[in-house]
C-alpha cells in the first residue's frame, strides 16, 4: 500500500501543530508560575540573529496553511501576523488547524506532480508538489518547530521530547 500525499502532510502537520500548542500552553504557565511576564518568552531568540518565538510559531503556521493550500490547488489563508500573546498564539494554531481539517483528502491525494512556485524576495522557487512537501514543507515546518521548542527549553520551560513528539 503506499503512502498518499494527504497521509504524509495534514496528519503529520496537524500532530505538529498539536504538539507546539501544548508547549506553548506549558510555557504560559511556567510564566505565570514564576512571575515571568509573557514577552519575554515570546520575544526570546536562540541567538541575536535568529527569529524570536513568537515569529518561529507564525511560521510554523504559515508553513502548514500554504502547504494544505498549495498542494489541494487553493487559495493561501492570510493571517495578519500581528500574535502578541500566547493566547493569541494558541487561536492561530487552533485556526491553523481548522484550515487542514477542512481540506479532504482527495483535494490533495494526486498532487505530486502539481506545479508549485514560491515567490521569495526577487526569485521564484519550482517544485512539484512532492519536492515541495518533502523537500521544503516537512524541513521547514520541523525547523521552525523545533526552534520554538529550543527557545522555551532553553528558557526553563520544563518539556522535554515526549512534549515534543505529541502523542503517537
Amino acid at each position: 500500500m503506499s503512502l498518499s500525499m494527504y497521509q504524509a502532510s495534514i496528519p503529520t502537520l496537524l500532530r505538529g501543530l498539536d504538539s507546539l500548542a501544548a508547549i506553548l500552553a506549558k510555557a504560559a504557565a511556567h510564566a505565570a508560575a514564576r512571575k515571568i511576564a509573557p514577552e519575554v518568552l515570546l520575544n526570546a531568540r536562540l541567538a541575536p540573529d535568529m527569529l524570536p518565538l513568537v515569529r518561529q510559531v507564525q511560521i510554523v503556521s504559515d508553513t502548514a496553511k500554504g502547504c494544505a493550500a498549495r498542494l489541494a490547488g487553493i487559495e493561501v489563508p492570510s493571517y495578519a501576523d500581528t500574535e502578541a500573546s500566547f493566547d493569541e498564539l494558541q487561536e492561530r494554531l487552533a485556526k491553523t488547524a481548522t484550515f487542514l481539517k477542512g481540506v479532504a483528502p482527495e483535494q490533495i491525494d494526486g498532487s505530486e506532480e502539481r506545479a508549485i512556485v514560491l515567490k521569495a524576495h526577487d526569485q521564484e522557487i519550482h517544485f512539484t508538489g512532492r519536492t515541495y512537501l518533502l523537500g521544503f514543507v516537512l524541513p521547514n515546518f520541523y525547523f521552525h518547530l523545533t526552534t520554538a521548542y529550543g527557545i522555551l527549553r532553553h528558557n526553563g520551560v520544563e518539556i522535554g521530547k515526549k512534549d515534543y513528539l505529541g502523542e503517537v
